[in-house]
């Protein structure tokens, strides 16, 4: 038909020619499909996605609250004889339970204020030459088993809490320390080379770029050490610590399979629940724009 808008095969559309081979349209060209198109209300945007779903809130609690219940039936029913009653009476499980808490959050603390503060200065250009040494120191304190470097700090320091937390601290750095270094040496120069350029200073650059930037795998790095502080707790007992290492220990000294039981279900209740808040933490405080699809 004459009247038909259907572009014929090998003719440009009007106000557009060819020059050397590239395509140009004219100014002014296509004004109208413009207007119209300005004249379209843009799409509502889209909401964002939740980033803790309900299966990640609710699957792991509800089974850690299922175990706990069947050992707290089954240790009703136990029969306890004086040596397991002393054990476990007098407040003494959540006694421990309390002290195994202290020592994994005391720990953490130290090796955050250490860990990730070394890790930016050892990114610095002056102190770069020192990243080798500082890892080879951290990899010894992971590398020696844990429970030879807390009979060495007892020697030295003496039984207490003082020993079993240097202990626990000196296993835990080196995945932070090396998270932190990767994340940062992972960053994009030219991203970095942008934030100078616009005239943000070294600080800055390294407050509202670098670090964000490093979020992920620094958050991935305390996770790991949170678990391992849970973990190297429980042989604090054999330097005078505490925590539910002394359930543990008795349990099989005495061979009292109930003292052993609690003390073993309730450690490794406590790992997974610190590990599911360090999940949930490296979800919440991971930049959004850093996630996939944003």
């Amino acid at each position: 038909m004459s009247g038909s808008s259907r572009p014929v095969p090998g003719r440009r559309p009007d106000g557009e020619h060819e020059v050397k081979g590239l395509a140009f349209r004219d100014e002014g060209a296509g004004a109208g499909e413009d207007e119209e198109d300005a004249g379209t209300p843009p799409p509502p945007p889209a909401p964002a996605a939740s980033r803790v779903g309900w299966r990640k809130l609710t699957l792991l609690p509800v089974v850690l609250i299922a175990v706990l219940l069947a050992t707290w039936l089954w240790y009703r029913q136990a029969d306890l004889d004086a040596l397991a009653r002393n054990a476990l009476g007098n407040g003494q499980v959540t006694k421990a339970l309390w002290q195994h808490v202290q020592l994994t959050v005391i720990s953490t603390f130290f090796v955050l204020i250490i860990a990730i503060p070394l890790g930016i200065l050892l990114t610095r250009r002056m102190f770069r030459k020192a990243t080798p040494f500082a890892m080879a120191f951290a990899n010894m304190g992971q590398a020696t088993p844990a429970i030879g470097l807390l009979a060495l700090l007892v020697i030295w320091l003496g039984i207490g809490r003082r020993a079993a937390l240097i202990g626990i601290i000196a296993y835990a750095v080196l995945p932070v320390l090396s998270n932190t270094i990767a994340g940062l040496k992972a960053n994009d120069p030219t991203l970095l080379e942008a934030a100078r350029g616009i005239g943000m200073s070294p600080l800055g650059v390294l407050t509202r770029v670098e670090l964000p930037l490093a979020v992920p795998l620094i958050l991935a790095g305390v996770r790991t050490a949170l678990v391992l502080n849970v973990g190297t707790a429980t042989l604090a007992t054999f330097g005078g610590g505490g925590g539910l290492g002394v359930l543990i220990t008795t349990g099989i000294t005495s061979q009292r399979m109930p003292v052993l039981v609690l003390g073993s279900v309730l450690t490794v209740a406590l790992a997974l629940l610190v590990d599911w808040l360090a999940s949930l933490a490296e979800l919440l405080l991971r930049p959004r724009g850093l996630e996939v699809g944003t």
